[in-house]
């Protein structure tokens, strides 16, 4: 019987899915968390090791004799020294597609958030605003409605088309920029622009693109600098895609007029981030992939890409 560690369960299973596929296919561990400084001791008798955000770099890799698979539960890994991983002849799988739905649907929970300052308005009713006023109705800011803006995608893979789908239905004019153009699909009515067009032309701009050496502070001061004075920026995809400092500055100046991420450079969330501290910035806590439903796909994947590796078949392998 093999033996398999989950090492940090608690993000993708705080109590409302269970582990059973895996306790099925060996003697099962699950620890809720687990510090660098704990990973060798809990893993050491372990063939099978299981990781969300826990990092497994070349110095722990050596010590674990027995690892012969590496699960991340997650779409990116890169958590895991792969290349090493791979001279040691350790199988690594991530879990690819399973947050599409909820990705998108979480961008457009973030556009209406600055479009029509709900929670603002929820809190000045509770707060008396509403029966103070005297009016039927009454408003705090700005509302605006989202047909005919013009949505700039940056990244078109599933979650930018995704999203560019949901646009459509919204009555929203498309830009798209994307390295490749093979994957514009004729279904949705969207035009490939250059980086700079996306930015000066875009009511909204949302990131769909993953963290690379070429995307890493995409959204720069220079990129910032064009953008239209009443546009927005939305982030649900990597926090170092953004130099927060030049976006924070551009917010606080009133040369942008919001933005809502979802992920940040750092996580948690720092104290001293200026996005923190910034006007008209909405933080949510890397949530856009955490519907009950997408976890439920990510646990089943998961377990089949184990059940996969034990028939010696293994899939969604990363090197």
């Amino acid at each position: 019987v093999m033996n398999i560690v989950v090492l940090d369960g608690h993000t993708l299973n705080p109590g409302d899915l269970d582990w059973s596929a895996f306790e099925e296919m060996g003697s099962l561990t699950v620890y809720d968390v687990t510090a660098e400084n704990e990973i060798t001791e809990r893993a050491k008798d372990c063939e099978i090791v299981i990781t969300n955000k826990t990092p497994l770099r070349k110095e722990t890799i050596s010590k674990l004799d027995k690892m012969k698979y590496i699960g991340v539960l997650a779409t990116g890994y890169d958590v895991v020294d792969v290349g090493y991983a791979a001279e040691k002849g350790i199988v690594v799988t991530n879990i690819p597609a399973y947050g599409t739905d909820t990705v998108a649907e979480m961008t457009f929970a973030l556009i209406f958030e600055l479009y029509r300052s709900i929670h603002m308005h929820h809190e000045a009713v509770k707060g008396g605003e509403w029966s103070k006023c005297g009016e039927f109705c009454f408003w705090k800011k700005p509302i605006f409605e989202l047909k005919g803006k013009t949505i700039g995608i940056i990244g078109y893979g599933r979650i930018g088309r995704r999203v560019a789908q949901l646009a459509a239905a919204f009555g929203m004019e498309i830009l798209v920029y994307s390295r490749s153009r093979s994957n514009c699909y004729a279904d949705i009515d969207c035009r490939h622009m250059s980086l700079e067009e996306v930015f000066r032309k875009s009511d909204i701009i949302s990131l769909h693109c993953p963290l690379t050496d070429e995307t890493r502070g995409i959204v720069c001061e220079g990129n910032i600098s064009k953008m239209k004075k009443n546009a927005v920026l939305i982030n649900t995809a990597r926090g170092p895609l953004v130099d927060e400092y030049a976006l924070a500055s551009a917010l606080n100046d009133g040369r942008i007029a919001g933005a809502a991420v979802d992920v940040l450079s750092k996580e948690p969330a720092l104290s001293d981030n200026p996005l923190m501290t910034a006007k008209n910035c909405i933080i949510t806590p890397h949530i856009a992939w955490a519907a009950f439903e997408a976890r439920c796909r990510l646990m089943n994947i998961a377990a089949d890409n184990l059940r996969c590796f034990i028939d010696g078949k293994p899939i969604n392998t990363v090197q």
